[in-house]
């Protein structure tokens, strides 16, 4: 997945990018593989489990696609709310 970019700066995480669009095609995909190919798996009909184990497939490149973005604006986040408590917590105390 060359085309794929899985180093983000917190800057270019927050914007809507060519993966965001993928990851919104992937999903409903991903989606309606599993459920439609757990419903035929439980009826042991061949093709679901085709389409179980192609849900399972999606899904984890969906996984693969997302999570880096994610990780970085979790990570910026954390940052800004643990600077944010620290600074409460100063002006809690009057220390400011």
């Amino acid at each position: 997945m060359a085309f794929i970019k899985t180093k983000w700066t917190p800057e270019e995480a927050e914007e809507w990018t060519k993966e965001d669009i993928i990851i919104w095609v992937l999903s409903p995909i991903s989606y309606v593989l599993i459920s439609v190919g757990s419903a035929l798996s439980i009826f042991l009909i061949p093709i679901g489990f085709l389409l179980l184990a192609l849900g399972v497939i999606v899904t984890i490149v969906l996984f693969a696609i997302a999570n880096p973005k994610l990780n970085v604006i979790s990570g910026e986040y954390e940052k800004r709310q643990k600077e944010y408590l620290e600074r409460l917590e100063r002006i809690t105390r009057w220390e400011e």
